[in-house]
């Protein structure tokens, strides 16, 4: 796996946010296409590619999820739409090439590298899952481009602990 760790700027976005588990998780994933719309509508240009931020996790019950589009300048959100900054940081990030369903594995062989290599995540056990800083999915492709889910790339990039 190649990991890398990089600096990332504090970015502003705008999402959806959801409560789901892994079974409803479309739920969330379908409001991407409804954000673009929602920008389009204010003339807002998206200032890189559309993300999942995970804020918190229990794989075995339920997540705390963001559907989200980077913008270049802060946007008011309008009560479903939300406003937020992604914050700034050292990101170790990893780009696979591949069907969405392999990300579980993906992300569990990128945090065993993470592990092997010292690093520590920003990310706090909680009695309702792993409260996480910073955790993101970036979508690198279009599916309306390309169809072939095989040739899916997805980013991750997860917040260092100071």
């Amino acid at each position: 796996m190649n990991l890398e760790i990089v600096d990332r700027p504090a970015q502003p976005y705008v999402a959806v946010r959801r409560t789901v588990t892994m079974q409803t998780f479309p739920e969330i994933a379908d409001r991407l296409p409804g954000l673009f719309g929602w920008l389009a509508e204010r003339g807002v240009d998206p200032a890189g590619p559309p993300f999942f931020r995970y804020l918190l996790i229990d794989m075995e019950r339920e997540l705390d999820v963001e559907a989200g589009v980077p913008v270049a300048a802060p946007v008011d959100g309008d009560g479903e739409v939300l406003a937020g900054v992604l914050p700034a940081g050292r990101y170790a990030t990893t780009t696979h090439v591949g069907h969405p369903d392999e990300l579980i594995a993906v992300t569990g062989a990128f945090q065993d590298e993470a592990a092997a290599q010292g690093l520590t995540f920003d990310a706090t056990g909680t009695e309702r899952g792993t409260r996480w800083g910073c955790r993101l999915e970036l979508l690198l492709t279009n599916p309306a481009e390309q169809p072939d889910t095989t040739k899916w790339e997805t980013k991750l990039a997860f917040r260092l602990a100071d």
